[in-house]
């Protein structure tokens, strides 16, 4: 009895590290195990979806993909980290009977469909990996790191399209799968073109709604519903299609039926170009948005309550010496279910900040979601980006795709002042690490063009975490000049979770031997 008993230990920290929850007690013993500091473990799996970048032929994306070293042993296995190519299909392709008996996509033979070899293979902690494609027919990519390359792997997928209604700098940090996503600032204006990218990682068909919600409240739709997202594929969805009602303003909410998905929306605008829009952070009464251009020429604030209940919340920039509240624009009002925007225009003037919503004096705390529309740039030179709404940056947070020149890191501080440790990594092609300290007065952001390792060739990743003090929200800006255009793209960092939490087994094991 006693090595059956070790083994369902062996199997509870197993399971932890695989999926992030185990637990394990004695019969009569609960409160004693509740009251045992639990131990945290690398995960030993991890898995990134990066959606289709295909906008043109002038399409060039480059994937970068990182895990950071020291993350712990993953189980104690050297590992994988590989993203291979997903299906293309179409929301109307989801509907047809292409599919195997198990829900797994066949090509055009009936057979299952051959993913290829790795687009991406990660080999070791510490050194990013570099990978290239090109053109509009880029499919999506699904994949899964374990061993010791699972805790905290990244991977950051940037596209340059030089012109066109699509152009710009378009970044995303490829995301894990889940079941629920808010997305404000997406829009179905007439100028604007929003497709919602749905990727499933998995080997059986996942199927999603979209819901839509503007100003007045939701959007009437009857073609949101019921999306199947064949096993290991991408679907893009033209938010504007949903929907007969037109407005600049909408949030979209996607949860899944069955299965799991990664989502983000791609946006384009005749004026402002394209880039990647992220889910906001989980709705909760306190948001941070950080790393708002010293130069931005318009700031839009777009915000959502998805509760019963009325949102009011305090405005206030948080820039290099401490916080303000704009003038006349210090507090929202955001009704339950409708989305709210406001324009903050020129908020940052020449000096870098993030904004932190409260609950306003005296108001509830009222969950909500957000995200900033951020243009740089006047008249044919303009350049859009979003900043939604992140958690802080916790243990450990990374951002991959940087370059000898052209990043910005941004951390606020919104709560009392913060220490943390930056460390850039190894270039892709050479080049030693380098390691940073930065102090992060409270109420402040604090922006700074990051290290960048000794001897770099080609790109590299950062590594933020916290040392000591309070919480600490953090993005990076990376920007590259084309055609005399700042294209630019802003990427949030929040907490990896490459390590999870196992209950410490302390009891007499013997007392189970018969």
């Amino acid at each position: 009895m006693k090595s059956s008993s070790l083994s369902l230990i062996a199997g509870a920290v197993a399971l932890a590290a695989v999926t992030g929850f185990a637990a394990l007690t004695a019969p009569g013993d609960t409160a004693t195990a509740e009251a045992k500091t639990a131990a945290r473990m690398p995960v030993e799996r991890s898995s990134l979806l990066c959606p289709a970048p295909g906008l043109s032929e002038l399409a060039e994306t480059t994937y970068t993909s990182f895990t950071p070293a020291g993350g712990g042993s993953g189980g104690g296995e050297a590992g994988a980290a590989e993203l291979q190519k997903a299906t293309a299909t179409t929301a109307d392709d989801g509907k047809k009977d292409d599919k195997d008996e198990k829900g797994k996509k066949k090509d055009d033979k009936g057979k299952k469909a051959d993913p290829g070899k790795p687009v991406v293979s990660l080999k070791e902690p510490g050194k990013p990996v570099i990978a290239e494609e090109s053109g509009a027919d880029t499919p999506a990519l699904v994949g899964t790191a374990t061993g010791r390359l699972a805790p905290g792997w990244t991977t950051q997928q940037t596209t340059m399209v030089e012109a066109g209604n699509a152009r710009g700098l378009l970044g995303v940090s490829c995301t894990g799968p889940d079941t629920d996503f808010w997305f404000p600032a997406a829009s179905t204006s007439k100028s604007r073109e929003d497709y919602v990218h749905l990727t499933n990682p998995d080997d059986t068909a996942a199927v999603a709604d979209i819901e839509l919600y503007g100003p007045d409240g939701s959007l009437k739709s009857d073609v949101g519903e019921g999306i199947t997202v064949p096993a290991r594929s991408g679907v893009p969805v033209l938010i504007s299609t949903l929907t007969s009602e037109v407005t600049d303003d909408v949030t979209v909410h996607v949860t899944t039926r069955t299965g799991r998905v990664g989502a983000v929306i791609r946006t384009a605008d005749e004026k402002t170009g394209s880039d990647w829009l992220t889910a906001s952070t989980t709705p909760t009464g306190t948001l941070v948005l950080p790393g708002i251009p010293a130069d931005a020429t318009s700031v839009r604030l777009v915000a959502f309550a998805p509760g019963d209940a009325d949102a009011d919340l305090t405005v206030k920039l948080m820039g290099k010496t401490g916080s303000f509240s704009p003038v006349g624009q210090d507090q929202l009002h955001v009704k339950s279910r409708m989305t709210a925007g406001v324009d903050l225009k020129a908020l940052t003037k020449g000096e870098a900040g993030s904004l932190l919503l409260t609950p306003a004096k005296g108001k509830k705390d009222t969950p909500v979601v957000a995200a900033l529309r951020v243009v740089r740039g006047t008249g044919d030179k303009q350049e859009v980006g979003y900043i939604p709404a992140t958690g802080p940056v916790g243990a450990r947070a990374t951002v991959a795709d940087n370059r000898d020149k052209g990043s910005i890191l941004s951390l606020a501080a919104p709560g009392a002042t913060a220490t943390v440790k930056v460390t850039a990594s190894a270039g892709s092609g050479g080049g030693e690490q380098t390691v940073k300290k930065y102090t992060v007065k409270g109420g402040t952001t604090l922006a700074v063009t990051p290290p960048v390792p000794s001897g770099l060739k080609g790109g590299y990743a950062l590594t933020v975490e916290t040392e000591s003090g309070g919480p600490v929200h953090a993005s990076r800006m990376l920007t590259v000049t084309q055609g005399g255009i700042q294209m630019f793209t802003v990427q949030t960092l929040s907490d990896d979770k490459g390590t999870v939490e196992v209950p410490a087994a302390e009891q007499d094991l013997s007392v189970l031997d018969d």
